[in-house]
């Protein structure tokens, strides 16, 4: 299994008539926000795979472009799906998605600690019963911001969300998968560990493979 993720940043690897070239076999993709259509449009249609998506804090509207892609292939032909605030299915995995950061200025796609716990708890009952039967409630978490204390910022436009610390603990995912943190210096922190829970922070592009069958 090959998983591309991707967040925040329009990265010329991935945006490039070489991309199969640069990443095959891909399985699916996973965009953790703040990334217009038309990229992941690319990425998708390029890959030949399904995209699952959650919005960012700056993804306002993002929608209403679909109808000025060059390509004029609507955005779900190959799959793609906006995961937020749902779970789904895809390649044999289980995934959660959580749209948005935390709120610094009440703009849109901003939650406060308690709307997003709240949003949590309604999905909880389903969590439960699926990590009943299977040791964990799903395999992934896409989300945009990252858990409080792990690849977060002091400043308040960049902190985590501690109800995501909750979420892992709940859930047990085995990857988290986050953007809204940007990268730039090659020693910055990509790669981080909650329990049994990798968090990865997908700025930029980030190629996951299990060695495993899709």
């Amino acid at each position: 299994m090959r998983i591309l993720c991707v967040s925040d940043q329009i990265d010329p690897l991935v945006y490039s008539e070489r991309v199969r070239d640069r990443f095959p076999s891909i399985d699916l993709v996973l965009a953790a926000g703040d990334l217009p259509l038309e990229y992941l449009g690319f990425i998708s249609s390029m890959l030949n795979c399904p995209l699952l998506y959650v919005e960012g804090n700056h993804d306002l509207g993002n929608s209403s472009s679909r109808s000025s892609w060059d390509s004029g292939v609507a955005f779900e032909q190959h799959g793609n799906r906006n995961m937020g605030f749902r779970i789904g299915r895809e390649c044999g995995l289980s995934i959660l998605g959580l749209p948005g950061s935390l709120r610094y200025n009440k703009g849109a796609n901003q939650f406060t600690e308690l709307s997003m716990a709240l949003h949590i708890l309604a999905l909880a009952p389903r969590l439960l019963l699926s990590r009943l039967f299977r040791g964990r409630a799903v395999d992934i978490i896409l989300t945009h911001a990252p858990p409080l204390g792990i690849h977060d910022r002091a400043d308040p436009c960049h902190r985590g969300f501690s109800a995501y610390r909750h979420l892992i603990r709940l859930a047990r995912p085995r990857w988290f998968i986050h953007g809204h943190v940007h990268l730039f210096d090659p020693d910055d922190e990509r790669i981080g560990r909650a329990g049994p829970t990798t968090v990865i922070n997908a700025f930029g592009h980030w190629l996951i493979d299990t060695g495993e069958a899709s």
